[in-house]
């Protein structure tokens, strides 16, 4: 099963090898990745490493979605759950490219996978993480329908949850 999304402005489609290129410009950039707590890329191979061994998708129906301007198709970044098996909990993440930063495309995308865990995944609860630093991720959170749920490390930095439940959701 093929997962492919759609909004207003953008599509949603599950990464492939062809998205190395702009996964390895967005996960190089510093200012990208410095509320993310992963380590950036040095070159394409980091890129087509986490695509090639990337299982969300067959394990659990679900994952981190690239993102394409519908009109243009333009790549803006992704979002997308992703079951995390240490606790047996869906988070909802998302990654733009800076100059996609403030259009409003993180909030867009997000519910849209939203709507796709609570209404065709049939999940209960998913959250978010963020670090404390990070306010524009929590403001995402927030637009979403979330609630702040506990403080939690993210990464080495101090971090906060917010989690919505399927009751919860329009």
């Amino acid at each position: 099963m093929e997962i492919a999304l759609s909004s207003e402005r953008l599509l949603l489609k599950q990464m492939n090898i062809t998205d190395a290129q702009d996964m390895f410009i967005l996960n190089s950039d510093p200012e990208v990745i410095q509320y993310t707590g992963d380590v950036m890329f040095t070159s394409i191979d980091d890129a087509l490493n986490l695509l090639k061994n990337y299982d969300q998708y067959t394990k659990y129906k679900m994952g981190r979605l690239s993102l394409f301007d519908k009109v243009t198709g333009e790549y803006i970044g992704w979002c997308g759950l992703k079951y995390l098996e240490d606790c047996g909990q869906v988070d909802i993440g998302y990654r733009l490219l800076k100059k996609h930063w403030g259009k409003g495309y993180a909030t867009e995308a997000a519910l849209v996978c939203l709507d796709y865990g609570f209404n065709t995944l049939n999940l209960e609860e998913i959250i978010g993480t963020a670090m404390l630093e990070n306010p524009a991720s929590i403001n995402v959170f927030k637009k979403l329908g979330m609630k702040y749920d506990t403080d939690e490390p993210c990464g080495d930095k101090p971090g906060v949850i917010y989690k919505i439940k399927k009751s919860e959701w329009k």
